[in-house]
């Protein structure tokens, strides 16, 4: 296949899967971050419950839908920009919305009440939830919001990654959880700062062994964090991302969506995610079947 064909169909599709997107020519990388003189501390130093607050523009494609009913930062839950008219996000964000016109994202901020000069707000064109998804038990637990307005990429608005089936995920190691929920399990307050942990990728039979969460665990699930607990995503940090860096490559994947967990950052309770892998093809044929254009 030419250069050419490959552009032009990368272009087509809308959603980034690789290092290409329509909004630049990358994704999955953080100019802002690469400014600072000791990026290895950085990486260190970090720790969201049990988290640490972000650099400014750490993670630019993270996103903060907002209803303006909610007291305080207005933060519903988190999604990702994975192109430039589309939103990842979780199913679930959506289960007490009766309008989604109230709300309104805030895309390119670290800081929810100062967002800074290059944050801009959208409204949402179109919600898509997974067909299949069930409230009961969290299945099918994705969804898509396809922006009133594209947006332009800077050093603080980058578009994530999400990997194509043939992506090696379990292998990657360097993994992130980043959001603005609670930063304590009983907190009912979200937090202004986006905050942001390492974790690790947990096999899928551990993690739905007797002693863990007992066969709740869905196929389509990614589980991450740690056994001991103490550093986990909580409320408020639904539909954001899990994330994971390539080996050998400055570049993150969106591996998974945060979807639900016991508690928070409990023992034998780590965060249970919704793969993007699983999910990429339906990603392409929801956006490929917007009746307001395609997603490019």
């Amino acid at each position: 296949m030419s250069w050419l064909c490959l552009l032009i169909l990368l272009a087509t599709c809308g959603l980034v899967h690789g290092t290409w997107d329509n909004c630049g020519g990358i994704c999955g990388l953080r100019p802002a971050v690469y400014d600072y003189e000791h990026l290895v501390d950085y990486f260190e130093e970090t720790r969201v419950v049990g988290g640490t607050g972000a650099k400014e523009g750490a993670w630019p494609w993270l996103v903060s839908i907002k209803h303006p009913r909610i007291p305080g930062t207005r933060h519903l839950c988190g999604g990702s920009l994975i192109s430039a008219e589309w939103v990842l996000t979780a199913a679930h964000c959506f289960d007490d919305v009766r309008n989604i016109s109230v709300l309104y994202l805030v895309i390119g901020a670290t800081q929810l009440t100062k967002p800074g000069r290059w944050a801009v707000l959208r409204r949402i064109k179109q919600l898509r939830v997974h067909e299949s998804y069930n409230r009961d038990d969290m299945s099918n637990d994705i969804a898509l919001l396809e922006l009133n307005k594209p947006v332009q990429c800077n050093r603080y608005i980058q578009m994530g990654c999400v990997p194509d089936p043939t992506q090696p995920v379990s292998e990657l190691e360097n993994c992130y959880v980043a959001g603005w929920g609670a930063t304590a399990a009983r907190a009912q307050k979200s937090s202004d700062l986006l905050q942001e942990a390492k974790v690790h990728l947990i096999d899928l039979k551990l993690c739905n062994s007797s002693q863990w969460y007992a066969g709740k665990i869905h196929i389509h699930n990614v589980c991450a964090g740690y056994p001991e607990g103490k550093i986990d995503t909580c409320q408020g940090d639904s539909g954001g991302p899990l994330m994971c860096q390539e080996s050998n490559a400055d570049y993150f994947w969106i591996v998974g969506v945060t979807s639900w967990g016991r508690g928070c950052a409990r023992v034998r309770r780590p965060g249970i995610y919704t793969s993007t892998q699983y999910f990429y093809n339906w990603m392409l044929a929801e956006m490929a079947a917007s009746p307001y254009g395609s997603a490019s």
